[in-house]
């Protein structure tokens, strides 16, 4: 609607321009014959105008696709509520008998603190590696103090999103945690950081050298400065932390649970979608999503709370696959790949840019659609709704127990999730294939439906969340796993997937003797 308007817009003020282009010709008494070239010359400029505003915008034909949908476009060929061959794998992130405790290996007086950086999931990657370089430098950890300067403005603590508790207890024999540095360690606390990616002897040569001078070091804007590559028992410690440490506080998780429990209700099957449509991402991307000049001037507004963030080109990050898919192109990526309109969708996002007009197409292609706002009371989110973090961790719940999530963007929800949910069983994860369905969506006033929807499973091939998808050490290690992921030695054993609930039972004798180590 928004892309026909300002279309419609830029012709008016074309035709505006050629009538006073036109009386004023008059107005001079020029001859018609002298008047071609001026005419000629001005349609031309029409018409580059037009191009030049195209090649900005993203695809417009997707609205053409929606009216030549089929009413049922569900597949039959495959499921698409379980991965196939998820019954080969489990997660495994024990330690090897190599693997040193925290009591044979922590030093007196060495205490590790670390400043989190970024959103909720940002952050949580960070704690997750904290611990690593902890246990890397034989420190004690002290319990991470969350980001409250960034753009969320988010008071929370770690006690507000993370049972403190059950972290410290849980990772007892890895690591030795405390709520606080002690005093006389306080007086000589060194701020340092260390390059993304630094490996266990890149701490060993950066920051040992600092703790033989001072008994606490701080890490400052710790995130993403460990190395995807370790060795396996410094890997499986990473997934003991991600996925069985970090538990949500207790209100949290009873909220996720009524939300997940009223989807349920509702249908046996739920898709939970990561639409990431909020001002600040599309403003981030540096994208145009056909908003005109209003959008072009809002987002660039919110652009400049980056200082570091450049300039880019809008086509050239469209083409590259870097832009968000619309809400309506998601929509019709998952009916052409076989969701039918009566999947119930759970959109997890925060304020999406737009508000109803942007998200009405995406309704009217999945009529059963719901927000933890449309699905729970005011009075159920007033002690969330004020925090952007305790909100975003409601949002990964509902997610990571969704039958199948669908990440628009590869940031780090995405990438833990998808982590998480290898781990967890295999449960299906979908990520759009973006630089080529953009190349697609171009091209689709071209096509039948079913030959859309052939071309968009045809691509989506790699991008679904099978076992086996990613290569081994490529990408971040909190979207693959693979030192924690264990293929069964019999095609023939089953494993039930894993719930968020399932992540707290304990998981092997490894697991019930670090619980009697502290009782």
């Amino acid at each position: 609607m928004m892309k026909k308007k300002r279309h419609r817009d830029d012709e008016l003020i074309g035709l505006h321009i050629l009538k006073d282009l036109i009386i004023r010709h008059h107005h001079r008494r020029h001859s018609l014959h002298s008047f071609l070239p001026l005419l000629s010359a001005i349609c031309g400029c029409l018409l580059l105008l037009s191009a030049a505003l195209s090649s900005l915008s993203p695809p417009l034909t997707a609205h053409i696709l929606r009216r030549h949908l089929p009413l049922n476009t569900s597949m039959k060929a495959r499921s698409l509520w379980t991965a196939s061959r998820s019954n080969l794998f489990h997660g495994c992130s024990n330690a090897s008998g190599n693997f040193k405790t925290a009591q044979m290996k922590t030093e007196a007086n060495r205490y590790l603190l670390i400043s989190t950086s970024g959103g909720l999931n940002q952050q949580r990657t960070g704690i997750t590696d904290a611990v690593v370089a902890a246990y890397i430098l034989n420190a004690t950890l002290v319990v991470p103090k969350l980001d409250q300067d960034s753009f969320w403005k988010d008071p929370s603590n770690f006690s507000d999103i993370f049972d403190v508790d059950w972290f410290m207890t849980y990772l007892s024999r890895d690591v030795k945690i405390i709520k606080q540095l002690p005093e006389k360690a306080g007086e000589e606390v060194k701020t340092a950081r260390v390059p993304r990616k630094c490996d266990a002897n890149c701490y060993q040569t950066r920051v040992m050298p600092i703790f033989k001078k001072n008994r606490a070091v701080q890490l400052t804007k710790f995130d993403y400065r460990l190395s995807n590559l370790l060795d396996d028992d410094l890997q499986k410690l990473r997934c003991r932390v991600n996925y069985h440490a970090l538990r949500f506080t207790d209100p949290i998780l009873a909220m996720g649970r009524k939300i997940v429990e009223r989807m349920r209700l509702k249908s046996n099957h739920f898709v939970a979608l990561h639409l990431r449509y909020e001002p600040d991402m599309l403003a981030f991307s540096g994208c145009y999503y056909g908003g005109g000049e209003r959008e072009m001037k809002e987002l660039g507004l919110l652009r400049k709370r980056w200082k570091t963030l450049h300039t880019k080109d809008p086509d050239r990050e469209r083409r590259q696959g870097k832009c968000l898919l619309t809400p309506e192109e998601v929509g019709l990526m998952l009916r052409a790949l076989g969701f039918a309109n009566d999947v119930h969708l759970y959109v997890a996002s925060g304020e999406i840019y737009g508000g109803e007009e942007t998200l009405a197409p995406l309704k009217a292609l999945f009529p059963n659609l719901y927000t933890k706002e449309i699905i729970s009371s005011k009075e159920e989110l007033a002690e969330f709704s004020s925090y952007s973090s305790r909100l975003a961790a409601l949002d990964f719940f509902v997610c990571d127990e969704s039958d199948v999530f669908v990440a628009n963007n590869n940031g780090n929800m995405a990438k833990i999730l998808a982590g998480r949910r290898r781990y967890f069983g295999h449960k299906p994860t979908i990520r759009p294939n973006a630089k080529r369905l953009h190349s697609l969506f171009l091209n689709s006033d071209k096509m039948t439906w079913d030959e859309f929807s052939s071309h968009v499973r045809k691509l989506q091939i790699g991008f679904m969340g099978e076992p086996n998808e990613a290569n081994v050490g490529r990408g971040s290690f909190h979207e693959n796993p693979f030192s924690c992921i264990c293929r069964d030695s019999s095609a023939e054993l089953t494993h039930e997937p894993f719930s968020e609930d399932d992540q707290y039972l304990p998981e092997t004798e490894y697991v019930m003797d670090r619980m009697m180590v502290n009782d």
